[in-house]
């Protein structure tokens, strides 16, 4: 496989730009594996430049390869626009008015700054062997520190303590959390993005858990809703709905299909069952350094799914003031169609 310096050399021939200035610290992660707070990347045709400060010349000896490194020592914009030339790329959707004015001002003659936001992101859909590997044993972790905090149990545990047990799971496997668990108990889990409080979980409730690890800079996401007790019919029957749709999602998903038809197999079953008005978010998302980032699996997506993305699939019936099921998995496109991350059983779970 070629490198990523290479993957977006290519992408800027595509667009027509002679430079690409990288300024997005993920984004300079992705490429050059740096994991500082300060770092720009300057790519073009037989050009991979790093730059960064003092601070981390010494980090970016440890971190960085197959990018020249420079240490800028006086002025930071002044440093980066010294190494642009003709049309340059510049991240848009990261780089603010203020920083892309300055920025301007010290391009030399000649230089034009091109919105080209998303190029990285672009490449970054797509994961390579090393990627997949980190992401499978972030999901590995939460999965495995989801267990145990289900075999400590949930009643009579606020949801705070409960999404605390977990996260000390997460951090002593050596990992930590991609995003702030969710503990949603009884009617909080009619919140899609609830927050753990003080309310002491009794028995006969569903309890959604929506967690995630990460791992070597890679995230995992996942999505269990559990009973501690008889739900009642009507927690059943919401339940049976979302596995339902989450079914349907999962054999949807291959190669060359639409973010937004896979969204459709789930919502179709969850429509049928009356509860259109009751699934107010996207079916899922794409996953890896960022805990969200493309593709989209939604109404409004046309992102076509590839081999080697790693995706969410998470559907969910919530009412209001009663009760809340997400069912998530995380998992690989392959080429006939998928491999699933999660490890965890989907058929309603009881827990004391």
């Amino acid at each position: 496989m070629r490198s990523r310096g290479d993957r977006l050399e290519a992408a800027l021939a595509e667009h027509e730009l002679d430079r690409m200035l990288v300024t997005d610290l993920t984004n300079v992660r992705y490429l050059t594996g740096f994991t500082g707070t300060n770092g720009a990347v300057v790519c073009g045709p037989g050009l991979r430049v790093f730059l960064t400060d003092f601070r981390y010349t010494e980090r970016a000896v440890a971190e960085v390869s197959e990018w020249e490194t420079v240490t800028v020592t006086g002025d930071w914009l002044a440093g980066i626009a010294e190494r642009l030339e003709g049309k340059v790329g510049f991240e848009d959707d990261h780089m603010s008015v203020r920083a892309l004015t300055k920025l301007e001002e010290k391009l030399p003659d000649g230089v034009e700054a091109v919105a080209a936001g998303g190029a990285v992101e672009a490449l970054r859909r797509v994961k390579d062997a090393q990627e997949l590997a980190a992401i499978a044993e972030a999901a590995k972790l939460a999965d495995a520190a989801l267990k145990a905090t289900l075999e400590e149990g949930f009643v009579g545990r606020t949801e705070r303590a409960v999404a605390a047990a977990f996260e000390a799971h997460v951090r002593a496997g050596g990992g930590t959390l991609s995003f702030d668990t969710i503990v949603a108990s009884g009617p909080n889990g009619a919140q899609p993005h609830a927050e753990p409080g003080d309310r002491v979980i009794p028995k006969g409730e569903l309890v959604t858990f929506d967690n995630g690890a990460k791992l070597d800079g890679y995230c995992s996401d996942g999505t269990r809703t559990y009973a501690t007790g008889d739900p009642g019919e009507e927690g059943v029957r919401v339940y049976e709905t979302v596995l339902a749709a989450h079914q349907a999602a999962m054999e949807a998903i291959r190669p060359g299909v639409k973010g937004e038809d896979v969204d459709k197999a789930a919502r179709d079953v969850i429509d049928a069952a009356g509860h259109k008005d009751h699934f107010g978010h996207g079916l899922g998302h794409g996953v890896g350094l960022d805990i969200h980032e493309g593709p989209r699996l939604s109404l409004r997506s046309d992102d076509v799914l590839a081999t080697n993305e790693v995706v969410t699939v998470e559907p969910g019936i919530y009412l209001a003031g009663d009760l809340g099921v997400r069912i998530e998995d995380l998992v690989v496109i392959t080429d006939d169609g998928l491999r699933n991350l999660s490890s965890l059983p989907k058929d309603l779970t009881y827990v004391d």
